[in-house]
């Protein structure tokens, strides 16, 4: 494992902020497995790092504000859906750090004082419910608004790609690391590892697979449909790779990822996500979320009944996080059942 300890040593050199219980557990999940007929699955829980009820951008916010109190910055601005995950761990983040945040979430469906925003209200940050879609208008938004502050002498740093996004590819390399580790530890050389993802956390599994030359090959379920997502997803990588110094070149072939477990559209249900997250719940007693990780199992549990994995096989599945949610989605579960 040298080569996954001179990753991590070269992950270390970058600015952080103490913000997550790492390593997080890889857990072996037997039941799930027999219900299913095979393969072999473990669970990577980054719903178990700690900050704010976990989630993959604790990671993530462990780089992003580093960089951003490397830089001087008193202030942190971002903005996403109104149910964000990410924003719900950057607000309990900068409570944790010091830092002022102003968040601006795009009105939608689920703006509701539940879940996430009821999470965000109750973290006391300034939070502004806004009419513009979450993507590069709102990214504009949080320019605009960072322009203000710095007029009311705050000094602020913007959480928006493509910093935000290499910086999460940096964090998640680093996972593919510890992931590298633990499979040592464990006996295991995993085939697959399957993850919610369109954006800096397929990137950095990419980017670190490649880099330690496993055997295992980062698939990716898209929770919401992105133009150009393989120069997004590759971009990305190889901006991390600079970032780390690292002589890794990922190109389009060594990106999979698809678009057919989204549904109607992000944030809405789907009926194999609903079963696939109370199949998880009852062979393993392991909450998904709705919106990422429910669809990225019903892809992999399509995948298995499809023959497209074998009982020979064995599985990561990176558990991003997002249970807040759940309770924004109370209607349609209570429906369902």
């Amino acid at each position: 494992m040298e080569a996954a300890e001179q990753l991590i040593q070269r992950v270390s050199q970058i600015p952080q902020a103490n913000l997550g219980h790492f390593p997080t557990p890889l857990e072996e999940c037997p039941r799930l497995s027999e219900a299913l007929g095979g393969p072999r699955i473990f669970i990577k829980r980054e719903e178990c790092s700690g900050l704010a009820f976990g989630g993959n951008k604790v990671r993530q916010l462990t780089f992003t504000l580093g960089d951003a109190i490397a830089q001087g910055a008193d202030t942190i601005v971002h903005g996403a859906a109104s149910q964000s995950n990410h924003c719900r761990q950057a607000a309990a983040a900068c409570g944790k750090l010091g830092l002022n945040c102003y968040l601006r979430l795009a009105r939608d469906h689920k703006s509701i004082p539940q879940g996430n925003l009821l999470l965000d209200k109750l973290a006391g940050v300034d939070i502004e419910i806004v009419d513009v879609p979450f993507g590069p208008e709102l990214d504009a938004v949080k320019y605009e608004l960072a322009k203000q502050l710095e007029t009311e002498g705050m000094t602020p740093y913007v959480v928006a790609g493509p910093r935000s996004t290499a910086l999460a590819a940096v964090a998640f390399a680093w996972c593919i690391a510890e992931i590298a580790q633990q499979q040592q530890q464990l006996g295991i050389d995993a085939d697959w590892i399957y993850t919610s993802s369109v954006g800096g956390t397929q990137a950095g599994l990419i980017l670190g697979t490649k880099t330690l030359d496993l055997k295992m090959k980062p698939f990716g379920i898209a929770p919401i449909r992105w133009e150009n997502k393989h120069e997004r997803l590759r971009s990305a990588a190889n901006d991390a790779a600079d970032i780390l110094g690292l002589n890794t070149q990922i190109v389009d072939a060594d990106i999979q990822n698809t678009d057919d477990y989204i549904g109607r559209a992000y944030g809405y249900l789907t009926s194999e996500c609903i079963a696939a997250l109370k199949l998880v719940v009852k062979t393993e007693g392991i909450f998904l979320d709705p919106v990422y990780t429910a669809k990225a199992m019903a892809c992999l549990i399509d995948h298995i009944q499809q023959g497209r994995l074998g009982r020979d096989d064995t599985v990561i599945f990176l558990h991003t996080g997002g249970t807040p949610a759940l309770f924004a989605y109370q209607e349609e579960l209570v429906a369902d059942l």
